[in-house]
């Protein structure tokens, strides 16, 4: 089941997150709202699923997990601005 969940947020970190979010408790035991989440799953949806998953309740994040954050963060910026770019390109040569 772990390889399913990570080849599955490789792929799709949204639906992985939201499979997380309903089957487990990890993401009520990571966050204590309902609006954080959320948030992540629409905007930074592979820095949350990072947070979710290095979230330990005795510990908080240790730096290894800030480091999968991070890196998350940095895989969402490459989505919003890869995105950016293939729009203008599509769209320069009409």
């Amino acid at each position: 089941m772990g390889c399913l969940l990570a080849l599955l947020a490789g792929f799709a970190p949204r639906v992985a997150l939201v499979l997380i979010w309903i089957f487990s408790n990890l993401v009520d035991r990571a966050f204590s709202g309902f609006l954080v989440p959320l948030l992540g799953l629409i905007f930074f949806p592979y820095a949350t699923l990072f947070y979710v998953l290095a979230y330990n309740p005795v510990t908080e994040v240790s730096s290894w997990g800030w480091a999968f954050v991070v890196l998350g963060f940095i895989l969402d910026l490459g989505h919003w601005l890869g995105g950016g770019r293939t729009g203008q390109q599509r769209y320069a040569g009409a």
